[in-house]
């Protein structure tokens, strides 16, 4: 009897784990309507405006791929509401959105204008591909390593991505593995090259002078 209590107990705390780890994936539920920073004292509807996208489908774009973010950071608004988004650009002749990951949320992506080629890498490294076109939503689930490629050599490409995080984090993968302090001969060792290729690499990803 004593032996099915403690097998009983052991259970309850389990599902207690699991159940406290699943809660803390994502963003924390809130008990308010908002959250108002403490700096802030009188709110209007100017506290839930962002102003920082306006006018940019319709300016020059630009000569690489560039992301205008309306998070929990450009807009305060959106802290505790489990959204956020982000308009993406994308200039012709092979700009691409490096492999990355959002650590906190998957992402949803509607293309408005041009053609990607986009694709993600579940965890038993399958890679799903597809091309899009304009109208076309595509998901890559959170967590999961993916990117976005512009094929066209003649015309831009613009999509808008929706996050279930007021915060998603963006892991770039070239910058995380080959811009951080990890030792050349590590990394040397993990991809099975030499230290010059490493540093070779890593040259090429420092920010231009």
């Amino acid at each position: 009897m004593a032996l099915n209590n403690l097998r009983h107990a052991l259970f309850l705390l389990l599902v207690a784990l699991a159940t406290s780890h699943i809660a803390n994936a994502s963003d924390p539920d809130i008990t308010s309507d908002f959250i108002i920073p403490p700096s802030i004292n009188a709110v209007d509807g100017n506290f839930f405006t962002y102003t920082g996208m306006r006018g940019i489908l319709d300016a020059d774009f630009p000569a690489t791929f560039n992301v205008t973010k309306a998070t929990m950071a450009e807009l305060p608004a959106l802290n505790g509401q489990s959204v956020s988004s982000a308009v993406l650009r994308y200039p012709a002749r092979g700009s691409v959105n490096p492999p990355h990951t959002h650590p906190r949320s998957a992402e949803l992506l509607l293309l408005i204008d041009g053609t990607l080629e986009v694709g993600f890498i579940d965890t038993t490294n399958k890679l799903y591909t597809q091309t899009l076109q304009i109208g076309d939503v595509f998901l890559f689930p959170k967590g999961l390593v993916h990117y976005q490629y512009n094929p066209d050599a003649e015309n831009p490409a613009t999509a808008i991505s929706a996050f279930g995080s007021a915060s998603a984090g963006t892991v770039s993968v070239p910058s995380s593995v080959f811009a951080s302090g990890i030792d050349d001969a590590i990394l040397a060792k993990s991809f099975k090259t030499d230290v010059a290729t490493i540093q070779k690499i890593r040259a090429g990803l420092a920010p231009k002078a």
